[in-house]
Order: C-alpha cells, then structure tokens, then sequence
C-alpha cells in the first residue's frame, strides 16, 4: 500500500461500528497525548476539533457498548510503529 504515511488520522475510532474505524492504522498502534498527558485509554480521537473519548468506568449502555465521555484540550497523535512498507527497504 503506497498511500500510508507517518501521519496518523485526523479522527480514529477503535470500535469497529463506527465510520472512523480504521483496522490498518490501529495494527501500527497510534500514541496519543492530551492535555501533555499519554494517555492508554482513548476510545476515540479528533486532533482537528481538539476532543478525545475516553470510557467511563465499566459502564456500557444497552446494547453493550461502554459508555464515554468527551474531554476537550489539545491532542496529538503519532504512529508507535512504522510502516510495513518502510520496514521493508
């Protein structure tokens, strides 16, 4: 795949329902900072309108998805690893 690069995202989602689901990005593991903080919990990510989700406890609404919670500030994102294509030259 020519088209990865070492950007992440603008918006990522790790459940796979959603539209902002995106399994090739998540397999390279995507790092996140908000607020100056890694965080290990982010549900879902926007860096251009600035939110985050994060789940809240071991709640889940009645379909059994957990419920989140939105927290604005600043985020960035970053790729742990590279990309397989760059890994092989």
């Amino acid at each position: 795949m020519s088209d990865i690069t070492d950007t992440p995202p603008d918006r990522l989602c790790i459940n796979p329902r959603s539209a902002f689901f995106d399994q090739s990005a998540l397999s390279r593991g995507i790092g996140i900072r908000f607020k100056g903080l890694q965080r290990h919990d982010v549900e879902e990510y926007s860096l251009s309108e600035g939110w985050i989700r994060v789940a809240l406890g071991k709640k889940v609404d009645r379909h059994g998805q957990p419920l989140t919670l939105k927290l604005s500030g600043p985020v960035e994102a970053w790729f742990e690893r590279p990309a397989e294509d760059a890994a092989a030259d």
